[in-house]
């Protein structure tokens, strides 16, 4: 307001808030209960209507026929009015809410469905009243609108500046504000700024006029007593008004002007003022003190935290404090706990293992234990989630020499050694050497219709269920056993209690909505054998599915272990996935593919339709076979995608896996990834329009997106010959079109021999031509460095490439503080990118038709379980084993008390005819060995599925097996998901030869057709180098922007690329930025909600050097380890969080 002075027109903003302070009163008046937030509401009230009064005395009563006066104060008060409707609905809401009246619950329902309209209109009536104060200006100025509309350039420049500034500083304003929010710094980052801001922008301008004033006395340099009238009489009004010069002292002069209205040199002026400035400013305070109490979720949507997602940036302060959400809080409700108002979940962990070595196991075991010590089911604060670790071991059993049943292979015992090992660390963890205890209780072994399980009670209460998979009862292969969890887990132990619910005649809407909450908040986290994670990783992703109810599955930062050129260049190819791609696709859209080495999903999206069920489809054309079986992961992401669930990138879960160590492993995996993510976007592709409607989240720019990469993972051999071609053509000189058809001709015979040759000569050829092609990325990025250097420039086609990508990368790695030494790691990448991209998709695509696993095949011992390769014994060493023996089958003979279900189940093992099976490396010293040594004595004492507790606790003193039986219901269960689901498969030769020649055929028109369009795009490219159709040619230029005399040739087709190319890695780019800031916001907030007993109950005591003696280890090496280890990781919370690489995404879900 021009006519009012500077204090009044600050502070007075502050008065928008009387008509929020009244309808907050009057909301917690109909709630009918005793809320701490009720006085200062009213005081709120009565302080700015007293400042309303004494800003009406102190302008109006100076002068009553001052009508100019009169109205701009008028204008004032009304605009305040007026503004302060645009919080209404903030407590509106409750009050409707709160009230007996049915014509404002209906009203209620009305707004809330007509929310975006009302905001239209709020904002409609803004602009009103905005043209209302500016029309009056004009004529009550005195003004024409020709001097307003004529304003000169200088000016000009000067009032764009000014509004441009404000426009930016509101909205970094308000994003930083709504960061504090949700990093919970809501009182030292929100709150006490927002107060203090009126009053920091009074005193940085007063104390200007303060000081200006009195430098104007000392210069006059006499003894007469100048009052602020005449100061402004002389100085402030008789100055010359152009703006020539410093602006700042006439800006000052400008503020004063506006006081020389009143007589500043009388007190009562000043008190009144000061009143009126204090009345408003204290009366913003007490309407908003509520939120000094706000109780934010550790991460929060942004709707549960603000009533409208606008904001007003003339009234910045005043908007995000009044448009904070209002809670009518009570003295007890002060003191709940953020985390009362969610329901505690459940978590299961599913892994998946196979043929996992003893470090793999033991990671993944550590993994677990360390998360069960973290959250304790006995402690009741720890009472956010609850946990369960179930273990699905395929191909656990295997077929013994003179043996009738079925033994336990090592890895299964293997597995049973390490949970006992881990077991003594973690339960002695706080203990002196007289306390230890190594035996672990509460443990049964219960015999399945699938094989056996296996149940131990970790140190803090959760379970660890370990289940044996019989191939010759059950499905084998990962797919399969996720089927068989998910069924078990959400089908049997979710559903069925509430199926006995209603059984006992419970009402079906209870029943519907329990199941609802529980699917809800039932979570299932997918690991590998081998994985290797951190407690805080976990709960992470749990942090994202509690919020955000349309988020299916989650994934985390996926970190490769290992040594040796191929883990580095999967270290390197790992980050930038990570760092780039998969951020792009969750800023910008849905993360396409959740690892199955460390994903959470969500039970109801599991549950939903076609997904479990498509799931669980039996492969039986050849496209099933890649899409299905070589890409579990992808393809349950395809589904939950399909259904409109979003799928998310959390990339402060840290966890580690171990990666292919050799050339072969890597090309086989690549070899199962490579057409099951092809066929899985192209199926995703084809779909567009329905995956759009249904899922918000994929919208068709991002599916554009999704098209785009596809085309340039079809054409990346293409691509990387034109590359090899350019760089035989830079370094030798050779013409474009021979240094074409040189490059293809190696390609070209190595696609023609993998149609000949077996896998492994294909894997071979591949890795001598990746060493030569190395050599030449190597000799070829040189070259360019050094063509760079000689002609002072970087403006040529591959330099700017070169350093374009460089530049990303390393500014990537930066933003990457912790995982910047990977980026080292980049070298090694360039110079294998032809090997990568070229060679690799060549051996992908041509044995696509090949749907073995390829990695952690069966590696048999020779001679193992042969009688021939045992070590000859003593006669102490017999007799010792034979009296082993005779108590084995004591303790096997006892008739424990089973149902006529497990009878049978023993009657069906016993008559197994054992198949003939590659044998596997056996420990020494266990039963198993016993039985080779004396076949004859074997089949004496051969027992049935008993023996397994025998062969179990033979592995160490400390495992004391309860046997038990599982309920008849649940047997039931199990056969009928085995016979529906899961049955072993039958070798039908007849059908693995039409599957064979259906996969070929597949193979040959996919082959076909990849490798026909890579053609047609090198045909393209040798007929525009060659005929020269269409260049580009552009002078080449120096550092120094100054020619050089050369010519430097663009064609079309490497333009085009490199557009392409350089627009996708910029919207990754832009992706990743802001996944890094949510991340940061994420992270923050993780520390300052994790509860502090958490934090100060990690500090660990050392343990006496002697407790080492009393367990059980394998070996005491293995023990200082694993003690060394767990006390590092288990140290407060301070110390795992620096260890983390904390990201996290910056878009919130659409539809938060």
């Amino acid at each position: 307001m021009p006519h009012l002075d500077i204090v009044t027109n600050v502070t007075i903003l502050n008065g928008v808030a009387v008509l929020p302070a009244f309808l907050q009163a009057v909301a917690q008046c109909t709630a009918k209960k005793i809320n701490v937030s009720l006085l200062p509401s009213i005081l709120g009230v009565l302080a700015i209507l007293t400042a309303f009064c004494i800003f009406l005395v102190l302008y109006i009563l100076k002068d009553l026929t001052d009508v100019q006066t009169a109205t701009w104060v008028g204008l004032a008060v009304g605009g305040c009015f007026f503004v302060s409707f645009n919080w209404w609905e903030n407590y509106f809401m409750l009050i409707c809410v709160n009230s007996k009246s049915k014509f404002l619950k209906s009203l209620f329902e009305d707004l809330t469905r007509s929310q975006n309209m009302l905001h239209i209109l709020s904002s409609l009536l803004r602009i009103v009243v905005t043209a209302c104060v500016l029309g009056a200006y004009v004529p009550l100025a005195n003004m024409d609108w020709d001097i307003v509309t004529s304003i000169p350039g200088r000016e000009t420049r000067i009032v764009v500046i000014t509004i441009g500034v404000q426009l930016i500083s509101s909205a970094l304003c308000h994003w930083f504000a709504l960061a504090a929010f949700k990093m919970h710094a809501i009182r030292r980052c929100f709150i006490i700024p927002l107060y203090l801001a009126s009053l920091a922008v009074m005193v940085f301008y007063i104390v200007p006029v303060i000081v200006y004033f009195e430098g104007y006395k000392v210069s006059l340099n006499t003894t007469e007593n100048i009052n602020f009238t005449s100061y402004c009489d002389v100085a402030v009004n008789g100055r010359n008004l152009s703006l020539i010069g410093n602006l700042y002292p006439e800006l000052v002069l400008d503020v004063t002007q506006t006081l020389c209205f009143l007589n500043m040199s009388e007190m009562v002026d000043i008190g009144l003022l000061t009143g009126a400035a204090f009345g408003w400013w204290i009366g913003l305070v007490m309407a908003t003190i509520h939120i000094w109490f706000f109780n934010v979720k550790r991460i929060q949507k942004t709707q549960d935290l603000f009533v409208r997602r606008l904001y007003e940036g003339a009234f910045i302060e005043q908007s995000l404090l009044l448009n904070t959400r209002f809670h009518i809080q009570t003295k007890q409700g002060r003191k709940k706990h953020y985390r009362e108002d969610a329901s505690p979940a459940m978590l299961y962990l599913c892994a998946t293992m196979w043929h996992e070595t003893y470090e793999e196991i033991l990671n993944i075991m550590i993994s677990v234990f360390r998360l069960d010590k973290y959250r304790p089911k006995i402690d009741p604060t720890m009472d956010d989630f609850t946990f369960e670790a179930h273990i699905y071991f395929d191909d656990a059993f295997e077929n013994v020499k003179g043996s009738q049943i079925r033994h336990l292979n090592s890895y299964a015992k293997d597995l049973v050694q390490i949970i006992t090992e881990v077991y003594g660390i973690f339960k002695n963890l706080d203990k002196t050497f007289f306390e230890v205890e190594q035996e672990i209780p509460h443990q049964s072994i219960i015999a399945t219709p699938y094989g056996a399980r296996l149940v131990f009670e970790m140190p803090h209460g959760n379970n660890i269920v370990v289940h044996f998979k019989d191939k010759e009862k059950i499905r084998n292969k990962k797919r399969w056993s996720m089927i068989m969890y998910l069924y078990y887990l959400l089908g049997w132990k979710l559903m069925s209690k509430h199926h006995s619910q209603w059984k006992l005649g419970c009402s079906d809407d209870e029943i519907k909505t329990n199941i609802k909450r529980e699917k809800d908040n039932t979570y299932l986290m997918a690991l590998d054998g081998d994985t290797d994670f951190q407690p805080p990783s976990v709960m992470l992703l749990i942090d994202r599915l509690k919020m955000y109810p349309r988020v299916g599955a989650a994934c985390g930062r996926i970190h490769p272990t290992g040594s040796g050129p191929a883990v580095w260049f999967q270290k390197f190819e790992y980050a930038v996935s990570h760092w780039l791609q998969k951020t792009a696709e969750h800023v910008f859209g849905c993360v396409l593919c959740s690892p199955g080495c460390f994903s959470l999903y969500r039970a109801a999206a599991l549950l939903d339709d076609n997904v479990m069920k498509r799931y669980s489809t039996l492969s039986t054309e050849p496209s099933h076979y890649i899409q299905y079986d070589q890409g579990e992961d992808r393809w349950l992401c395809t589904l939950l995608l399909k259904q409109g669930w979003r799928v998310e990138y959390n990339a402060a879960s840290d966890a580690y896996t171990n990666a292919p160590t050799d050339f072969k492993e890597l090309f086989n995996q690549r070899r199962r990834w490579g057409p099951s993510t092809l066929a899985n976007i192209v199926d995703l592709l084809s779909s567009t329009n329905l995956v759009s409607k249904r899922n918000p989240s994929m919208s068709k720019p991002f599916m554009f997106y999704q098209l785009f990469a596809l085309i340039s993972a079809i054409l990346a051999p293409a691509t990387i010959v034109l590359m090899v071609a350019g760089s035989l053509s830079f370094v030798f000189g050779i013409p474009s079109g021979a240094a074409l058809v040189i490059a293809v001709i190696p390609p070209a015979i190595y696609l023609g021999l993998c149609f000949k040759l077996k896998t492994d000569t294909q894997i071979t050829i591949a890795a001598v031509m990746s060493i030569i092609y190395a050599f030449l990325m190597l000799l070829v990025t040189m070259s360019i460095i050094a063509a760079m250097v000689k002609e002072q420039t970087i403006l040529t086609p591959s330099a700017i490439f070169i350093v374009a990508m460089s530049i990303i990368y390393i500014v990537t790695a930066l933003m990457h503080p912790q995982e910047f030494l990977l980026v080292f790691y980049g070298l090694l990448y360039i110079i294998c990118i032809p090997s990568a991209y070229l060679l690799l998709t060549i051996y992908s695509m041509v044995n696509m038709n090949c749907v073995s696993w390829g990695t952690r095949e069966a590696k048999p011992a020779a001679g193992a379980g042969t009688p021939g390769t045992n070590v000859q014994q003593t006669q102490a060493e017999k007799a010792k084993k034979n009296m082993k023996k005779c108590c084995s089958w004591m303790k096997c003979c006892k008739k424990p008390n089973e149902g006529p279900e497990v009878e049978q189940i023993s009657i069906r093992q016993e008559n197994l005819v054992p198949e003939p099976t590659p044998p596997q490396p056996q420990p020494q010293n266990t039963i198993i060995d016993d039985a080779l040594d004396n076949r004859q004595e074997v089949t004496a004492f051969e027992t049935p599925v008993q023996c397994w507790i025998t062969q179990l606790e033979n592995l160490s003193d400390d495992i004391q097996l309860h046997e038990d039986i599982l309920k008849e219901d649940e047997v039931q269960f199990w056969e009928e998901l085995i016979e529906k689901y899961l049955k072993p498969l039958k070798v039908d030769k007849e059908k693995q030869e039409k599957t064979k020649k259906d996969l070929a055929g597949l193979r040959n028109k996919i082959s076909f057709s990849f490798f026909f369009l890579n053609a047609l795009w090198l045909v393209a490219a040798f007929i525009f180098q060659v005929f020269e159709v269409f260049v580009i040619q552009i002078d080449i230029v120096d550092l120094n922007l100054v020619e050089t005399g050369g010519k430097m040739q663009i064609e079309p087709l490497s333009l085009m690329f490199i557009l392409g190319f350089a627009v996708s890695v910029l919207i990754q780019f832009i992706g990743m930025f802001c996944h890094r800031v949510a991340t940061l916001i994420h992270y923050v907030a993780f520390l300052e909600t994790e509860p502090k007993q958490q934090r100060s109950a990690q500090k660990q005591k050392k343990l006496i050097s002697g407790a080492n003696s009393s367990s059980s280890l394998a070996s005491d090496d293995d023990q200082s380890s694993i003690k060394e280890e767990s006390e590092d990781e288990m140290i407060d919370d301070e110390t795992f969080f620096s260890e983390l690489d904390f990201e996290e995404d910056f878009q919130e879900p659409q539809d938060a």
